[in-house]
């Protein structure tokens, strides 16, 4: 516990939320609703999922316009949300033939506009949902995210999603949540579900 008279440093953090459960991107869809809640302004992009339905996106989309209206609102500062898929879809899993080439280009250009706004100073949290998980399909390299968190502005929260982090990551982190999987309706035969899984 901290004590009264110490003084609570302020910084950006670098978050990671990992594992095997399912609940990763979900975790991270909540820290920036409640980020934007806050009068944060959230940049997200997805290094996986591209051509899929997503209710985030379309909650997303659906909420910058309805944010319009509390612009000039002196009692609620709302702040924006940005949402870009940038992933060509799962990698060798679920029917893809795409070549590998193309993920990776995807990959690094997703890697090139997070970088883009997280130096920008538009924005005060920075979400990488599957920028993990794209190490471990070999799209990018482990020294590039490593790169990337080095070069975090100070007081910018930076969020990444993924199945196994490697040491080397996690280390540089200050909050590790690892989501367990206990049961999954997958392996009971039941496919992702709209508006729970997607």
């Amino acid at each position: 516990m901290v004590s009264k008279k110490k003084s609570i440093a302020k910084k950006g953090l670098f978050i990671i939320y990992v594992g095997r459960g399912k609940g990763k991107t979900t975790a991270a869809m909540g820290l920036a609703i409640r980020a934007a809640g806050m009068g944060l302004n959230v940049y997200i992009i997805q290094f996986i999922k591209g051509e899929w339905p997503s209710g985030e996106r379309n909650f997303i989309e659906a909420f910058n316009i309805m944010r319009q209206r509390y612009k000039n609102n002196k009692k609620i500062k709302i702040g924006r949300l940005k949402i870009l898929a940038s992933g060509r879809g799962f990698v060798k899993i679920l029917g893809d033939k795409k070549p590998i080439g193309a993920h990776k280009k995807a990959a690094r250009q997703a890697l090139e506009l997070s970088q883009q706004a997280m130096l920008s100073h538009k924005y005060d949290v920075v979400i990488l949902d599957e920028a993990i998980s794209a190490i471990e399909t070999k799209l990018i390299k482990i020294n590039d995210l490593l790169k990337f968190v080095r070069l975090k502005p100070d007081m910018v929260h930076l969020v990444m999603t993924g199945h196994d982090a490697p040491k080397s990551l996690i280390t540089k982190a200050d909050l590790v949540s690892d989501v367990k999987m206990v049961k999954h309706p997958y392996y009971q035969g039941v496919l992702a579900q709209r508006g729970i899984d997607y």
